[in-house]
């Protein structure tokens, strides 16, 4: 039977901007693996959301173009604005999504998707080697390094060097983690942070918007900043507004989301 899919652009208040996800409505779990994976290279968008309901929500999981993955947040937000559109969701309910991360919430609150999300710590490190390198930045921009149960994290002296940045992929796909958060304090007074994330070693150079880096970001510059409300700027391309509220060990992840297309799979 053909199957239902929506392309949702995350993090974003118009079409075109934030971070697009698919997501893909089931019935019950294919018996094998294999179709969720070409499915989520068929669509080759940073991660496609899968969605089979259960009996207190849903079953919820992420695939990039060529891994399952553990946490993800854009994709997280495309789901729950999808299950707004089709009046499953109303304006002030939750609903629970069970992952590999455990059971998470989203809230819908008018336009704006609010995810209840772990928050991620780091412990300070030495950048292995290579990783400076292959993010392009010089070693003297540098001013902390640190790594969470996923990333890297790598701060920087200001703004324009995150901006800057132009990593060599190939050797950037060689560090064992899912990927590279880069990150300085905003130069733009709308915003605390600014960010970009690299994870090439799943298959996505670039990440236009990464809500769960944001699980980091939030704690790391709360603590800077003596905040528990922050609001983030992704520096992609596309560019990406994430609101961060550190509560203990959660945090609550805040963002639009616009669906851009929907259609069905044939196979």
């Amino acid at each position: 039977m053909p199957t239902p899919y929506y392309i949702v652009d995350a993090f974003a208040d118009r079409p075109f901007a934030g971070n697009p996800a698919a997501v893909v409505l089931l019935d019950v779990w294919p018996a094998s693996d294999a179709w969720l994976r070409n499915v989520a290279a068929e669509m080759n968008l940073s991660e496609t959301a899968f969605l089979v309901a259960v009996d207190k929500g849903y079953d919820l999981r992420w695939f990039t173009p060529k891994s399952e993955v553990d946490l993800c947040g854009h994709a997280t937000i495309a789901s729950a604005v999808v299950l707004g559109r089709l009046g499953n969701l109303a304006d002030g309910a939750r609903v629970d999504f069970f992952t590999r991360s455990g059971a998470l919430g989203a809230r819908r609150q008018g336009g704006r998707i609010e995810l209840d999300f772990p928050s991620l710590g780091a412990d300070p490190c030495t950048p292995p080697a290579g990783l400076v390198e292959a993010l392009g930045v010089p070693a003297a921009a540098v001013t902390y390094a640190g790594r969470s149960k996923f990333d890297y994290v790598v701060e920087v002296r200001n703004a324009a060097d995150v901006r800057a940045l132009s990593p060599d992929f190939a050797r950037l796909a060689k560090v064992e983690c899912r990927g590279v958060i880069v990150t300085a304090l905003s130069d733009d007074p709308q915003y605390d942070f600014v960010s970009r994330f690299f994870a090439p070693a799943v298959g996505i150079d670039e990440d236009p918007v990464t809500g769960s880096a944001h699980c980091r970001l939030g704690p790391h510059w709360g603590e800077r900043l003596g905040k528990t409300r922050l609001v983030g700027y992704q520096a992609s391309a596309r560019g990406g507004v994430v609101h961060v509220e550190v509560r203990g060990d959660r945090v609550t992840l805040g963002g639009d989301g616009v669906i851009v297309a929907s259609g069905v799979l044939e196979v």
